[in-house]
């Protein structure tokens, strides 16, 4: 009889449990004796939000734990590209969400906003687990209150799961070790690092400083040679390791430095085969974080038009307090916004030698085989070795 039961067909409103998740909104003013229509708008609004973040968190674990994995084909490449479009769009709509809420007026919150007692957005477990997944440094948090974020959730397992949450290596961390195996950084014959300093230097005398040579006019010659030094210090800070060192200390970089140039080589030479993917996954990622900082204002002017600069219902400064969330601070891959302070024209960008183009390449020639040239095309794992190990996979370690 039980096996009969549970083999049962499930209808849509059992399968989506609909009986369960639409009693979930319970109006604090209805409970208090006199309902407010707009606090269901609200609950349902941020209950929405939450099962959003839980796919978020879905999307992001399955990507962690495929950077984690000792290998990575195209295959599962695809997969990584394809969740990570997901989150972005889930973010767009949460995002745009706060359209409807915005619907309601400063008045008609104020008609239920007392009942939300000390409830406060501050306190949704899903959001900080997300920032600590994604790789927000735990020293870059603003305090709440003048405390520990952490302070606010003490239960036994919301603790737990933040503590692993920090613990475990995040994605920002898996991102760095993968760009670290980039190919071309270390190879034999092409060591992409030493060709790229050529082509800066290269750049810069030939765009910058001969004109300032050449030039007759005083003010003219004063302003090439200013502008001259401020791009050969900025370019200095990613090419001397010490002074890129020197910025991490200071919390303004975050990617090693072998992983900058790792990041640095795949927007350089993006439109290569084997580059294509990479490149989509580093775009994905600055989407997401440019879609958190979007999620983050809105929130903020929201709040702003809602409540203005009264005390947030969790206790904080409210408007003030979510606004000193919207910096770089909060940002989890800066670095590879900064990517395009570095870029240089196509001209002078350093040419792939053959067997870094045949690296790079997912096609084969028959003549190149029987030639006896050493076929890497399927290797995407740097080497400064004379000799590579044919491999389908994607910087593999």
């Amino acid at each position: 009889m039980e096996e009969d039961k549970a083999a049962a067909p499930k209808n849509y409103q059992e399968y989506l449990m609909l009986q369960r998740l639409l009693k979930c909104q319970v109006l604090q003013s209805a409970e208090a004796g006199k309902a407010v229509h707009d606090e269901h708008l609200f609950i349902i609004t941020h209950q929405a939000y939450e099962l959003w973040f839980k796919q978020m968190l879905f999307e992001i674990d399955s990507v962690r734990d495929t950077f984690a994995s000792p290998s990575m084909n195209e295959s599962r490449m695809l997969n990584v590209i394809n969740r990570l479009q997901r989150v972005s769009l889930i973010l767009k709509l949460l995002v745009d969400q706060f359209v409807i809420l915005e619907t309601m007026t400063p008045l008609d919150f104020l008609e239920f906003r007392q009942h939300l007692s000390t409830a406060s957005g501050f306190q949704s477990l899903q959001f900080r687990l997300i920032e600590n997944k994604l790789g927000v440094k735990q020293e870059n948090r603003v305090k709440y209150n003048q405390q520990h974020y952490m302070k606010v959730f003490s239960d036994e397992e919301s603790v737990k799961m933040l503590m692993e949450s920090v613990e475990q290596p995040s994605l920002l961390l898996l991102l760095e070790k993968w760009l670290e195996r980039t190919p071309g950084l270390q190879r034999h014959d092409f060591r992409f690092w030493q060709a790229f300093e050529l082509a800066v230097g290269r750049w810069l005398d030939e765009t910058i400083y001969q004109p300032y040579i050449e030039e007759t006019d005083p003010k003219i010659k004063e302003t090439l040679m200013a502008e001259y030094q401020k791009q050969k210090d900025s370019f200095d800070t990613i090419l001397d390791p010490i002074k890129y060192n020197t910025f991490i200390e200071r919390g303004e970089r975050r990617l090693s430095h072998k992983a900058f140039q790792g990041a640095l080589l795949i927007s350089l030479y993006r439109d290569e085969p084997r580059f294509h993917q990479p490149f989509q996954v580093l775009t994905l990622l600055m989407d997401i974080d440019s879609l958190m900082t979007k999620w983050r204002y809105n929130h903020v002017m929201m709040v702003q038009r809602m409540i203005g600069s009264k005390v947030g219902t969790g206790g904080s400064s409210g408007y003030h307090y979510l606004r000193s969330t919207i910096s770089d601070r909060y940002k989890v891959f800066l670095d590879l916004f900064n990517l395009s302070t570095y870029v240089i024209p196509r001209e002078y960008i350093p040419p792939l030698t053959m067997s870094m183009k045949r690296t790079l390449s997912t096609l084969f020639t028959e003549a190149e085989s029987e030639s006896g040239i050493e076929d890497q095309s399927s290797s995407l794992e740097s080497s400064d070795q004379s000799t590579e190990e044919a491999s389908n996979a994607m910087f593999t370690t």
